[in-house]
């Protein structure tokens, strides 16, 4: 007897980050980045932006994938009703540091499972509450000459388990780093994919 060939799993993302955590659930992918321009508008609506890019992301590659299952995400965070972004240089990572300091924001994600070739797709957000703790002018000066920064949303890493400032309040901490492994897991075996349960080392939600 023939074993059955294993699904193909499409990673819409070259984000290493994404690359990572989804390596984790055991099923061999391979990786697809979607080719889109991502809309302008929406920021005052983190739910709704997540959810349309991340729709845009899985159909750029769906109208290149005969068979198989993509995931593709979108991750933005949010603070007083504007979005948490890259900075540019280090002062505009203080600024964002300083913004978040001794407050909650919002991390979002939207993810969209689509299978083809019978187009059924699944599509859900996800939010994860993190606190940054109090910073003093000598703290910041610290955390960017330590830290890394460049090149990431709110110009920190929480993957790096020895920040002593952030912190997740609610919520998963793979969703703040970029794909929600607990509810990722789940769906993908609503569609018929063998996964692993869990990412060990990585994978805590809070209630």
């Amino acid at each position: 007897m023939v074993d059955a060939k294993p699904m193909r799993l499409v990673l819409a993302s070259a984000s290493p980050a994404r690359r990572e955590l989804l390596a984790r659930l055991g099923h061999p992918f391979e990786v697809m980045p979607a080719d889109i321009d991502e809309p302008q508008d929406g920021f005052h609506d983190p739910r709704t932006f997540v959810q349309t890019v991340s729709w845009l992301k899985a159909a750029a590659v769906a109208a290149q994938l005969a068979e198989g299952i993509i995931v593709a995400a979108d991750t933005i965070g949010w603070i007083n009703n504007h979005p948490i972004l890259k900075p540019a240089d280090e002062a505009d990572a203080r600024r964002i540091l300083r913004e978040m300091a001794g407050r909650e924001h919002e991390l979002w994600t939207g993810v969209v499972l689509w299978r083809r070739p019978d187009d059924l797709q699944i599509v859900w957000q996800e939010r994860t509450r993190v606190a940054v703790a109090p910073l003093s002018d000598t703290e910041l000066d610290v955390y960017l000459a330590t830290r890394p920064w460049r090149g990431l949303s709110g110009a920190y890493a929480i993957q790096e388990k020895d920040d002593p400032y952030v912190r997740v309040v609610q919520g998963s901490i793979t969703n703040v780093i970029g794909l929600p492994l607990e509810s990722l897991a789940e769906r993908l075996r609503l569609v018929g994919l063998s996964v692993s349960s869990s990412s060990p080392g990585l994978v805590y939600r809070t209630q």
